[in-house]
């Protein structure tokens, strides 16, 4: 007997992706600076050495999650090549949320012109992506 094709298995897959990064570029020669003000002393070559990191980005003090999520989550969709009216689900996953209560999610919801659709934050800091995938995931099947 062959499975029908209400019955097989629900697969989700990843259409596009987006990111975005604040526009306060800091080298680590920048930070070795900014440390040594506070009697801290570094280089660029001990950070590289010990991190891999030859530079950081600063969001600016009045941007929040939410607001380096909207550029991100605009190249997603276009990199998908669907709308955001189109989408049914939004997670952020972020330990630096804009505030408790709305979720980032819903503020991002709101910037996407986005109604009717679930959205919530998943707060699991370094791990908070793997988490909001597999959450993603599970509900799609």
């Amino acid at each position: 007997m062959s499975p029908s094709a209400n019955n097989s298995p629900r697969y989700s897959r990843i259409l596009g992706t987006g990111s975005h990064l604040p526009g306060g570029r800091v080298s680590n020669q920048d930070l070795a600076v900014r440390l040594a003000a506070d009697g801290i002393e570094t280089s660029d070559e001990w950070i590289v050495e010990r991190t891999g990191i030859r530079a950081r980005h600063f969001a600016a003090p009045d941007q929040g999650a939410s607001d380096l999520a909207f550029p991100a989550a605009q190249a997603a969709l276009e990199a998908a090549g669907i709308a955001a009216e189109e989408l049914d689900l939004i997670i952020v996953a972020t330990s630096t949320p804009d505030m408790v209560f709305p979720s980032t999610a819903c503020l991002l919801q709101k910037k996407l012109g986005v109604h009717g659709c679930a959205a919530f934050d998943v707060q699991a800091v370094c791990s908070g992506f793997v988490y909001a995938l597999s959450v993603a995931d599970s509900m799609i099947k």
